[in-house]
């Protein structure tokens, strides 16, 4: 389930996945492909947000007190039916899709995918290269051109 928390901007809007260029079906339809690439046989629910809210989950759950793009919340039991949750910034997503050159639809896959992996059990930041290769393999399957951590990485000066 992938449930969008408008904008303000966006209060009152009719149509307010289309005025972000986003398809809720287009979107469920590549997070089922994700979650079934990457051995989840659980729900995913996703929740489509802006900055402020992602700054509370990330300091609520995480310790931290600032915004970020993606956000991943494994289920606590495994066999409940759902496998997890994840929260995204559309307002982070927009600022990257504008720095990568891509929309806002594209962004969001990568955000997806890249949550979906840490549903799964991979950790980028403690494994030696494992999600990133796994990143990598499923965005040549899925057709996304760029990958989260390939980017990070980049921006270092380290080879992805």
């Amino acid at each position: 389930m992938i449930t969008l928390e408008a904008p303000r901007s966006l209060a009152g809007e009719a149509k307010p996945w289309q005025t972000l260029g986003l398809s809720k079906a287009g979107l469920a339809r590549f997070l089922n492909r994700a979650r079934a690439e990457a051995g989840i046989e659980g729900e995913v629910h996703v929740l489509l947000a802006n900055d402020a809210t992602l700054r509370r989950l990330n300091r609520q759950f995480c310790g931290k007190n600032a915004a970020t793009d993606v956000l991943s919340f494994p289920a606590a039991e495994s066999g409940a039916g759902v496998a997890g949750d994840l929260a995204i910034s559309l307002e982070t997503a927009a600022r990257q899709a504008a720095r990568f050159g891509h929309s806002l639809r594209d962004e969001v896959r990568v955000l997806l995918l890249h949550g979906v992996l840490h549903l799964a059990g991979f950790d980028h930041e403690a494994d030696a290269g494992e999600m990133a290769a796994r990143e990598a393999d499923l965005r040549r399957k899925l057709g996304v051109e760029t990958g989260l951590i390939a980017r990070v990485k980049a921006d270092k000066g380290v080879k992805a």
